[in-house]
């Protein structure tokens, strides 16, 4: 138990210490007064359009997760699973010491509907690796609209056809139960990363951008994929590093590509706020009190023990 306290503590200050760096790095790279300027000269209807792209692409992901519930027999209308979605956002970015939102979900729904563990575990990702497989598709299509990166359009295509067969035939044949879904699913992982794609064109819109698109947009989408991995908090200044060092490659604007991940991150933290509605409201989510996230990392560590 004091070991895993320890562990945590020691992960919480690593996450923070990694950010603070990543940040460092990046505003030694580029000039914050620059950065605030054209944030104040940025177009407000843009700014709210990108707020609405991103919110759409939360929606559809939130369907896609409550797919993969209904798979192993969980049963949540698409209203409440949006309400614990948006919880575990605020758990992502705001707390990033604690169980996290995924586990604190997982914690939850074991506890209010005596659901195993590992079956929610096991939903929750793979539904976390349709989402990498949209993102990786998308990504691989852009490449083939960025000929500086000297990639033939073969390379892609193939990769993403072999790797998509691949990963269906392994679910098809290890995990039956999320394979019978994988067309639907599927489409709305595309989903959730085309409209955050839309997001980030709003945000190009927003700054005045005119120029081509496709090499921030895959500047944006490497961030994304780094963003995955859980060593800063939010992927606040992994994303901004990947920017920086991708407009130094393609000799693009650094300070815009910066504005454009500090900006989508505001965007995703300004939605992910809302989830803390409901731990002031436990009610919403039929409770009288909402466990903490503390309690949650504690139950999780004794069923990994057991």
């Amino acid at each position: 138990m004091a070991q895993n306290k320890i562990w945590r503590a020691t992960k919480t200050v690593l996450k923070i210490a990694i950010t603070a760096a990543a940040l460092y790095w990046v505003f030694n790279k580029v000039e914050p007064k620059d950065l605030k300027e054209a944030l104040a000269g940025s177009n407000p209807l843009f700014l709210a359009l990108a707020f609405v792209a991103y919110t759409c692409s939360i929606m559809i992901a939130s369907t896609r997760l409550n797919g993969f519930f209904r798979n192993i027999g969980l049963e949540l209308t698409e209203r409440y699973n949006f309400k614990l979605y948006l919880l575990g956002l605020f758990y992502n970015l705001f707390l990033p010491g604690g169980v996290g939102g995924d586990g604190y979900k997982i914690f939850f729904l074991r506890r209010k509907f005596k659901v195993k563990g590992r079956h929610l575990l096991s939903a929750v990702f793979f539904d976390r690796l349709s989402g990498l497989w949209a993102l990786c598709l998308i990504t691989s299509a852009l490449i083939i609209f960025i000929p500086r990166l000297q990639i033939p359009n073969e390379v892609p295509i193939i990769a993403v056809a072999l790797g998509t067969v691949a990963y269906y035939a392994v679910l098809r044949r290890y995990f039956t139960v999320y394979s019978r879904h994988f067309v639907t699913t599927h489409i709305k992982a595309i989903g959730v990363q085309s409209m955050q794609v839309v997001c980030a064109i709003f945000l190009l819109y927003a700054l005045g951008f005119e120029g081509k698109f496709s090499p921030y947009l895959f500047m944006f989408l490497l961030s994304s994929l780094v963003a995955v991995i859980p060593f800063t908090v939010g992927g606040l200044g992994a994303r901004e590093m990947v920017n920086v060092y991708g407009a130094q490659y393609f000799q693009l604007d650094e300070h815009l590509a910066l504005l454009i991940s500090l900006l989508f991150y505001l965007t995703s933290a300004t939605l992910a706020a809302s989830g803390a509605y409901f731990i002031f409201r436990p009610r919403k989510l039929g409770e009288d009190k909402l466990p903490t996230s503390e309690e949650a990392a504690m139950s999780n560590d004794d069923e990994d023990n057991n």
